[in-house]
């Protein structure tokens, strides 16, 4: 996280009480990686992501980086904030500010030093223990709501990956895809990645 000079930081705030904004984020120095849903601190697991999490991670971020090359839709991964405002780009009115494990943003004008504001193009977010509530439910509303055009979840233990795609403001589930399965993004036309080739390197 930036560290901004002209705010006071503080080290622990406390989470117990109040909603809070991008504004309050930025001012925070933790030990810890914490995201921001409708002005909730969700706290991340104190210790790393384990190592399968990591695998998939740079296998998908490998595949999208190379399909995307010359392209103007960028990837990133996390740590990388992604803040979803409401109607409003000040920091003060924006609630909700998250760490997808990797995002696709088409957008150039959603990009700025701090990261991304609005919605990017695709999230991908791949389980771990003790998340799947948040990734489940707070995320899933967060970004149907905001627009997130496709959003990948990924199951590492169970070596499946689940799709929703933005109907007019619904998200839309595919089937449950697994190993044998390749996959396309509408959000990415002309992009297919074969499960083999994610859940078989493991």
């Amino acid at each position: 996280m930036e560290k901004h000079e002209d705010r006071n930081l503080v080290k622990e705030p406390n989470f117990a009480y109040g909603s809070y904004t991008y504004a309050d984020y930025l001012t925070w120095q933790l030990d810890e990686m914490v995201e921001l849903i409708r002005g909730k601190v969700f706290r991340q697991a104190a210790a790393a992501p384990r190592r399968i999490h990591q695998e998939i991670t740079m296998i998908l971020a490998n595949r999208f980086y190379e399909f995307l090359r010359g392209k103007s839709c960028k990837v990133y991964t996390a740590p990388f904030d992604v803040r979803l405002p409401v109607a409003s780009r000040r920091h003060e009115d924006i609630d909700t500010v998250v760490q997808p494990d990797l995002c696709v943003v088409c957008n150039p004008d959603k990009l700025d030093e701090l990261g991304c504001v609005g919605a990017p193009d695709l999230i991908v977010e791949i389980l771990s223990p003790g998340n799947n509530k948040k990734e489940l439910q707070s995320k899933y509303e967060v970004y149907e709501a905001s627009g997130v055009k496709e959003y990948w979840i990924i199951h590492p233990d169970e070596q499946t990956l689940l799709i929703y795609l933005l109907e007019g403001e619904k998200y839309s589930s595919s089937r449950l895809f697994t190993l044998g399965d390749r996959v396309k993004s509408q959000a990415l036309p002309g992009f297919e990645l074969d499960l083999d080739d994610v859940f078989g390197e493991l």
